[in-house]
């Protein structure tokens, strides 16, 4: 079986898999990083949102073996040692989780969307089409005006 080795929330990793493997599974499976949650399995709801070199991915459709020497970030390795990262702060001081399911998801999106559009409309946020259950939207937005203004 082909290994991969990349980046994992700061730390080298290296794990034995099929190449089309999604990351996803590597992650939850083999890497025991059950930050990114799975919901759909096509990339749809979005819950299992996290960054690839920076950028916002969704593991349960990007293979294994696209990730080989490159950089992922889950809701893991988001936070600076005990500081949390301002999108998770903002998320507590608006008490925006309630079942907590999509909460990594949504919170990875933000942190993708705020570097690269640091002061964002309605429209922007807008743009985030993670998928909240509970509908908890109003306290989502909330929290990204709130984590926009604090960065």
């Amino acid at each position: 079986m082909p290994s991969y080795s990349f980046t994992l929330n700061g730390k080298r990793v290296t794990v034995e898999a099929p190449a089309d493997m999604p990351l996803l599974w590597v992650l939850r499976d083999l890497l025991n990083v059950t930050g990114p949650k799975y919901g759909c399995g096509v990339g749809a709801c979005r819950a299992c949102t996290s960054h690839l070199d920076g950028d916002e991915i969704q593991p349960c459709v990007v293979p294994v073996a696209d990730c080989a020497g490159r950089e992922i970030t889950t809701i893991e390795g988001l936070a600076d040692g005990d500081r949390l990262h301002p999108v998770q702060q903002a998320w507590l001081d608006c008490d925006v989780a309630q079942c907590g399911f999509c909460q990594p998801g949504q919170i990875m999106a933000t942190a993708a969307l705020l570097k690269k559009t640091p002061r964002p409309t309605d429209a922007d946020i807008d743009r985030i089409e993670n998928v909240c259950r509970c509908g908890t939207y109003s306290r989502i937005r909330e929290a990204i005006k709130k984590a926009a203004a604090d960065s």
